[in-house]
């Protein structure tokens, strides 16, 4: 069957239709899967594993199933879900990666990585970044009732939106000279992420080779599916 890799779902109570789609594939194709790969942002927001949102509920239990049928379930942290810990990998099974990991897909090796930090130009979202991954910020944060908590999430990602919206897209997006820095630097000629929402295959040349840079798309319309076996990848919109 191969492996199955998504991204940037961001899954809510107010999308029920998302959580449906993301079911489908878990009872599904994924069930049958070598492993599943979900790089970042499985949630439009996660603000602690002691948020016991009901809408989260199916999405829990069907990650579980893929434990219960051995199927391994490799999750990043996303901008929007970075607070995903040890309680929400015990219920679900499923284990959390760090910010970039190397995989080997049917003997060619690809680096996996959300892909926010090849967005360099945005440097306020660097600041911002650097600051909500700070262990201390986190303790502090975590520390706090979950009320409070939901208050100063919806206040940042109120304050994202709006300077997003007034940045060039560009600035968004990733950094040419980042890309190749890191694919140098780990030794890959495949690079696979998510984050910007602009799904796409990029050829690119590293110190002379030909190298690939694959970027999966956000769930908003369709589920966006990437399926690699040993004959290589395909897409499927669900």
């Amino acid at each position: 069957m191969g492996t199955v890799f998504i991204s940037d779902l961001h899954l809510e109570a107010g999308r029920p239709d998302t959580i449906e789609r993301f079911q489908a594939l878990i009872h599904g194709p994924g069930l049958k899967a070598d492993a599943v790969y979900i790089l970042g942002d499985l949630f439009e927001a996660w603000i602690g594993d002691d948020d016991t949102d009901p809408a989260m509920k199916p999405v829990v239990e069907a990650l579980a199933a893929l434990a219960r049928a051995n199927v391994p379930c490799r999750i990043m942290h996303g901008n929007h879900d970075f607070l995903l810990g040890r309680r929400f990998e015990c219920a679900t099974g499923a284990t959390l990666l760090g910010d970039y990991e190397i995989v080997d897909l049917y003997g060619e090796r690809v680096l996996l990585t959300h892909g926010d930090l090849l967005c360099t130009d945005d440097t306020r979202y660097m600041e911002l970044r650097k600051m909500l991954r700070d262990p201390a910020w986190q303790r502090d944060f975590l520390g706090k009732p979950l009320a409070e908590r939901k208050a100063i999430a919806s206040q940042i990602r109120s304050v994202s939106l709006s300077e997003s919206a007034a940045k060039p897209a560009l600035i968004m997006d990733v950094n040419d000279a980042t890309v190749e820095e890191t694919m140098r630097r780990f030794g890959v000629r495949r690079l696979l992420h998510g984050h910007t929402h602009r799904p796409a295959v990029h050829a690119l040349r590293i110190d002379g080779e030909p190298a690939e840079r694959i970027v999966l798309g956000a769930w908003h319309e369709h589920g966006y599916v990437l399926h690699w076996n040993e004959e290589g990848y395909r897409v499927e919109l669900i």
